[in-house]
């Protein structure tokens, strides 16, 4: 979401947001690990493959959701919400 849209958001929607972005950060560390886990099983099991470098392909998606999240943060602390 752009800080523009953030920003035109009222305070209760804001927390809702920030409730639903918390979630979406432990999701994207489950996956991640989840990844990496696949990555060096089949690393040990087959050699160097495609599958070795899945979670770079996951990273781009996990620092957008973060990007956001930080700028809903600041937000966050600019209206003293948080």
């Amino acid at each position: 979401m752009k800080q523009n849209k953030l920003k035109a958001l009222t305070d209760d929607e804001l927390l809702e947001e920030a409730k639903k972005y918390k979630s979406i950060n432990t999701y994207d560390a489950l996956i991640f690990g989840f990844l990496i886990g696949i990555a060096i099983y089949t690393t040990v099991k087959n050699g160097f493959g495609l599958l070795t470098f899945l979670p770079l392909i996951y990273l781009p998606i996990a620092g957008k959701n973060k990007t956001k999240s930080k700028a809903l943060e600041n937000l966050l602390k600019e209206r003293n919400l948080k």
